[in-house]
């Protein structure tokens, strides 16, 4: 496991907590619209800091009595065989974990939820099923992403579905497709696209959405849900 960042106070990544995120490199998809590029390509890998693990978990007993929670991000946290491990040691000192993944790994989740290691846990949608190769920029197992899906919804740990949506790459009609696919689901939340240090340069160029349009959206689809947001 390669620690390649870590926020030390957030009070908007794990809701109702005052949290720290930390970051593990490396990832399997390469979502052309992402902003953590440091997190997921080798080569910018290779030039990140790293910080050891023994500097992280100095830093959470320095601020047990503070935070309350630590989000668990990337690149993508679940191709880590040692996650379970890493999770066990933030628990004992007294913090709830929470993690945010693509959903391609249902195996770790299922473990990780049975384990009771993980309190909360936020999966990305990334396009409607048919579509999904071409926002995660790979070849993309659908069935296993459908399993996560499946896990998360039998409610056995707090969770929330998101979606940043992306001018060019997501039509009104995919968001609505998306929503469809998820529908029963407790929490789904809608992101405006930042248009930052994407992974495809190409996507810098793109302007974010009227916040009005994807609030028209939410509109058509918040029956879904118990809860839908714009955030």
């Amino acid at each position: 496991m390669r620690i390649g960042g870590l926020q030390k106070t957030t009070l908007i990544d794990y809701p109702g907590k005052v949290a720290a995120t930390v970051f593990l490199t490396g990832c399997n998809f390469r979502c052309p619209f992402c902003y953590s590029s440091e997190l997921v390509l080798p080569e910018k890998i290779k030039q990140q800091p790293v910080i050891s693990s023994q500097d992280f978990f100095k830093f959470l007993e320095e601020r047990k009595g503070f935070l309350q929670g630590i989000v668990i991000c990337g690149g993508e946290p679940t191709l880590n065989d040692d996650l379970p491990q890493f999770c066990q040691r933030i628990k004992k000192l007294g913090y709830s974990v929470k993690i945010d993944t693509n959903g391609s790994n249902p195996e770790m989740l299922k473990k990780l939820i049975e384990s009771g290691l993980a309190d909360y846990i936020a999966m990305d949608i990334k396009a409607p099923k048919e579509e999904y190769d071409e926002s995660a920029g790979v070849k993309v197992d659908v069935e296993k992403i459908q399993k996560s899906i499946d896990i998360l919804k039998e409610g056995k740990v707090d969770y929330e579905f998101r979606s940043t949506i992306v001018p060019g790459l997501h039509t009104e009609e995919d968001v609505i497709s998306m929503a469809e696919w998820l529908k029963g689901a407790k929490k789904y939340l809608l992101q405006d696209f930042r248009p930052e240090k994407t992974l495809n340069p190409e996507f810098e160029k793109i302007k974010s959405l009227p916040k009005e349009f994807l609030l028209e959206i939410k509109e058509k689809i918040a029956g879904y849900f118990e809860i839908c947001e714009v955030r």
